[in-house]
């Protein structure tokens, strides 16, 4: 009975995200596909600026 307890939490609170990236969604269809409600290249941008990227810290 508590697994379903914790479902129904699960399903109805919205996780805290960054205020650039509000109303971001992702869904995964019955087929297996990853439905996003936005673009990968602007989810790549906000990433490169927003991350470190730790390979890159020693390059000129």
């Amino acid at each position: 009975m508590s697994k379903k307890k914790i479902e129904d939490k699960a399903s109805t609170e919205k996780p805290r995200v960054h205020k650039d990236l509000s109303g971001f969604d992702i869904k995964i269809n019955s087929f297996g596909e990853i439905q996003m409600s936005y673009d990968v290249e602007k989810i790549n941008q906000f990433l490169n600026k927003t991350v470190d990227d730790k390979k890159l810290r020693n390059r000129k």
